[in-house]
């Protein structure tokens, strides 16, 4: 076990949960934060029975709720580790990571996770969605996380990144009508970074060269080839992209549900809220104006 590294997981309401992330995790350190939104249910008592220290602050978004952790946590190790709370790494990636650490990055600041995403008890392998590259891994003062409201990344600052092996899974078993409740809120944080943008087009991808090729082309092509397409029409060529070239239909019929709903019906959510801002912004005489409905039609505090 090494004293080197800290996990910060941030969490709400996520007793089914939790104590299989900080299991996975437990045989890298002992420094386990977890960084509640105060949660209702037993999520605390979980993760303080099972070695983590609790913190708690409101949360308003993931990226400003992750820079509060590394600002207020005592974090005084040379490696940090973010976790979701429905993440798991296995016992390769626990081995691979612990050399990676000893190795000192093998002279990168960084480690890039290959992320597996489980819908409905399986493995959704095709469409894109494996291997998803995440810079999860980092030595502390060397990358920051974006302030965006939603697709958050970490974003190196020096150094360079290196791929780890291992398994690396997101398998959240909440039921489907929380997983349309969950893309729903996150529907309106990406529509906000959307019209935010509008306003303010000097604002642009934070995104280096040093965190990674295969995760700089992505936001790439999300920003400068699907944004500039038109509202509906982009959803429907995403999906037919993700289920057709990319085979997504491999994954038989709950990839099937997983892929329309994620990559057709809630990037068309999106377009649908980004026409009702605009619907608004139409008795709108100038920007600070915009921004006070936008504020007040996603109930989000903006600057």
């Amino acid at each position: 076990m090494s004293n080197n590294l800290t996990v910060v997981i941030l969490t709400f309401n996520e007793q089914i949960h939790i104590q299989r992330c900080i299991e996975s995790v437990c045989k890298l350190t002992d420094q386990i934060m977890v960084v509640d939104s105060y949660s209702t249910d037993n999520t605390c008592n979980i993760s303080v029975e099972h070695g983590a220290k609790v913190y708690q602050n409101i949360f308003i978004n993931q990226a400003q709720q992750f820079q509060w952790a590394m600002d207020n946590c005592d974090i005084e190790s040379t490696w940090v580790l973010r976790l979701d709370a429905d993440e798991t790494i296995d016992s390769e990636m626990v081995s691979n990571i612990k050399d990676f650490m000893a190795n000192d990055g093998y002279g990168h600041n960084a480690g890039i996770l290959n992320r597996k995403h489980i819908f409905l008890g399986k493995w959704v392998k095709h469409g894109g969605r494996y291997p998803l590259p995440m810079l999860r891994l980092f030595k502390r003062g060397t990358a920051h996380v974006e302030q965006r409201w939603m697709d958050e990344h970490i974003v190196l600052d020096e150094g360079t990144a290196k791929v780890i092996d291992g398994g690396f899974e997101d398998n959240n078993i909440n039921s489907v009508s929380w997983f349309i409740d969950k893309h729903n809120k996150y529907a309106t944080r990406e529509m906000v970074d959307i019209m935010l943008k509008r306003l303010r087009p000097e604002s642009s991808s934070e995104i280096t060269e040093n965190t990674g090729f295969a995760i700089r082309l992505k936001r790439f092509l999300k920003e400068s080839v699907y944004m500039q397409l038109p509202y509906f029409v982009r959803p429907f060529l995403y999906f037919n992209f993700r289920y057709f070239l990319q085979l997504g239909f491999l994954d038989g019929g709950r990839g099937f549900a997983y892929h329309f709903m994620q990559a057709f019906w809630y990037r068309a959510l999106v377009d649908l809220k980004c026409i009702e801002v605009e619907r608004l912004w139409q008795s709108c005489t100038d920007d600070a104006s915009k921004v006070s409905a936008l504020a007040q039609y996603s109930g989000y505090e903006l600057q």
